[in-house]
């Protein structure tokens, strides 16, 4: 996996004023003391460290500096992390700005796993990933301090390590389900879970530092989910007979739940029995808050929604153009000259941005598109180099093919890898033909190409959801060597997503909140009131390039416009806001919280209609023209192609010709 952003940075500014701060800032409070005369009653810091930072970009002047807490309130567990205030030296970083990464409180019970780094050189960080399978920033450590942090969590929750990967720290999480289960009931502790204050939970804190002045308002109640939480808690105090007996019934209510989700994977569930992707923790949650809430026999009012500052139907028919049809082979022919170069890439992308491919062509276009061929190629050239390609290709695959079983029993890396890889294949489009039935030849092309690409590309490797990004490649190309260089292509664009610290979703996630503060003020003015503005609800559209919203022949054709590189290369961050737009109505009309708007969000998938959100996301990115451009910070990771074929065009190739 790639550590290549982590590196030694002792002379650094944020370093060096880390430094001076020292490790003692680090707080350990004794049992049932409270840590600070701010602290709200009934809440003990268990553990505290200043100069906890974020980095948003790769840009040094634009780390986030805070403080990050364990707090414990009765028998729960809650992290936050508040940074500083008056820290920002960057015009394009404002306070607001940087207070979207405030973490609020977020108990433990819904922390699925804790991810420790802990590189040669430079700064350890941890990444905590919720039971949603959403990731928070990582959090990188200038003065040390991780192995505290997860002492200190062991000490009041279930902290196991993974067998699979050994920095790796599964929380409250076991190794069958029905241990899982069993756990989930907490027998021995019901009457205790149930004797918690009745007062609601707030506090306030504010402190100095060297290097900026920090307030925390609200920590333990900032979080409506939070609110929740001791509400529930907070209304089983007055009988504690009949606490047990509810505790109970509704764990056991969950017992099936949990079964049924041992049996189907995070990636794998599809739109027509779950919400797929990132979204297993948030619906058990949903669930039990459903059960939960009191009836009330008002009738409610229909909540006003504010208008649409920039009316997207008017807006698309004034700004975007009609969809037209796909490229045909006829029409492609006059875009080349006689030995087979393209006459004209601007007007050919431009030609595909407003109508796709037709699938019999895709093959040729697509090597073009991704940079695999060049737009100057001839055909001799573009055959010479599928030919030497493919032999470069065997010779990277023969590097896992050679391993030996004794080897492979001495290669813990190799052995994960190809264990997840072949784990995912199996699972990836098998209700389309071309991968469907037993012993589908093209499983196996798919398997190939996993596997030497985590050869070719050994800091990232393999992570699941590649299998998604490159089902479309070969079911195009059809060769197993071309879809490999075909989606090596592919991931030197999107490769950033799959970071192991995320920045590279976390920097596409912060330009998308910031066009949606440009576009539509009021609806980000919404998810500020709901705490959705770190915009994780978006997470799996920019992950997968859509490939779980949209129908196979539909994805396809999206794909094909985004890598044209017309109007942006990063219009796909457009077609997030597009469809937010086009279900703002419904989004704020219904008051949809994080958990029931992330439940909306996922169930549109196979509801997309994507000729209109093709045509408002190219509206807006007209309208928003140098505006929408500053948002996007520099280096955040495009989903599209730079202009000439970097593969044909490399230095090995040179020394071939």
């Amino acid at each position: 996996m790639q550590e290549t952003e982590i590196h030694d940075l002792s002379d650094d500014a944020d370093y060096a004023a880390s430094q001076q701060q020292g490790s003692a800032s680090m707080m350990r409070c004794e049992s049932g003391k409270r840590s600070s005369s701010n602290e709200p009653e009934g809440a003990e810091v268990v553990y505290m460290k200043d100069n906890v930072t974020i980095h948003p970009t790769q840009f040094a002047s634009e780390r986030i500096s805070g403080r990050l807490k364990l707090i414990k309130q009765s028998s729960s567990l809650f992290m936050t992390w508040i940074p500083y205030k008056g820290q920002s030296t960057n015009a394009r970083l404002s306070e607001k700005d940087m207070n979207l990464y405030t973490i609020r409180a977020v108990p433990f019970a819904d922390v699925r796993s804790i991810r420790r780094h802990t590189p040669a050189f430079g700064w350890q960080y941890i990444i905590v990933v919720l039971s949603s399978g959403l990731a928070f920033p990582p959090l990188y450590f200038y003065n040390g301090g991780v192995r505290e942090f997860l002492a200190t969590v062991k000490q009041h929750v279930v902290l196991l390590r993974s067998a699979e990967h050994a920095n790796v720290f599964l929380v409250n999480d076991f190794q069958n389900p029905l241990q899982r289960t069993l756990s989930s009931l907490e027998l021995p502790r019901a009457v205790s879970l149930s004797i918690v204050p009745s007062t609601p939970v707030s506090g306030g804190e504010s402190a100095s530092q060297e290097n900026g002045e920090r307030t925390d308002v609200d920590v333990l109640d900032g979080s409506p989910s939070i609110r929740q939480f001791y509400r529930r808690e907070r209304q089983k105090v007055h009988d504690p007979a009949r606490d047990i007996s509810m505790q109970l019934l509704e764990k056991f209510s969950l017992v099936t739940k949990f079964a049924r989700e041992a049996t189907s994977q995070l990636f794998w569930e599809t739109p027509s029995n779950a919400f797929s992707l990132f979204e297993r923790g948030s619906s058990n949650l949903s669930a039990i808050d459903s059960s939960q809430k009191p009836r009330d026999d008002v009738l409610e009012l229909p909540v006003p929604v504010p208008p649409d500052p920039l009316e997207l139907d008017k807006l698309s028919l004034a700004w975007g153009k009609p969809r037209q049809p796909p490229l045909g082979l006829e029409e492609w022919a006059t875009f080349l000259d006689s030995e087979g170069r393209v006459v004209d890439s601007k007007a050919l992308r431009k030609r595909i941005f407003y109508g796709g491919v037709e699938h019999k062509l895709r093959k040729e276009v697509w090597e073009v598109l991704l940079g695999y061929q060049s737009y100057e190629s001839t055909y001799a050239e573009k055959e010479y180099q599928r030919s030497n390609r493919k032999t470069e290709y065997e010779i990277i695959k023969n590097q896992w093919q050679s391993i030996s079983p004794e080897q492979e029993k001495r290669f813990t890396k190799f052995r994960e890898r190809k264990g997840l890889i072949e784990k995912d294949v199996v699972r990836t489009d098998r209700s389309i033909s071309f991968y469907g039935g037993d012993g589908n030849a093209n499983l196996s092309f798919l398997h190939n190409v996993l596997l030497t690409y985590s050869f070719y590309n050994f800091d990232l490797g393999y992570c699941q959801g590649m299998s998604d990004l490159l089902s479309p490649i070969l079911f195009v190309m059809e060769d197993e060597s071309e879809s490999f260089w075909c989606f090596v292509a592919l991931m030197e664009r999107l490769g950033p997503n799959f970071n192991r610290d995320q920045n590279g979703m976390h920097s596409q996630l912060f330009a998308l909140s910031k066009l949606v503060e440009l576009l539509d003020a009021p609806l980000h003015n919404y998810f500020k009131q709901k705490d959705c503005l770190n915009y994780f609800i978006c997470f799996r559209w920019i992950l997968l390039q859509f490939k779980r919203e949209l129908e196979y022949d539909q994805t396809m054709r999206l794909w094909e416009v985004l890598w044209t590189h017309h109007f942006s290369e990063h219009l796909h961050l457009y077609v997030c806001v597009a469809l937010l737009k086009r279900y703002r109505g419904k989004i704020i009309g219904e008051q949809m919280e994080f958990d029931t708007l992330l439940k909306f969000i996922n169930e549109l998938s196979g509801h997309i209609d994507i000729d209109v959100t093709l045509r408002d996301a190219e509206a807006l990115c007209l309208c928003a023209g140098e505006n929408g451009s500053a948002c996007i910070p520099p280096g955040t990771p495009p989903s599209l192609p730079r202009e000439g074929g970097f593969l044909f065009n490399s230095e090995l190739d040179d020394t071939v010709l």
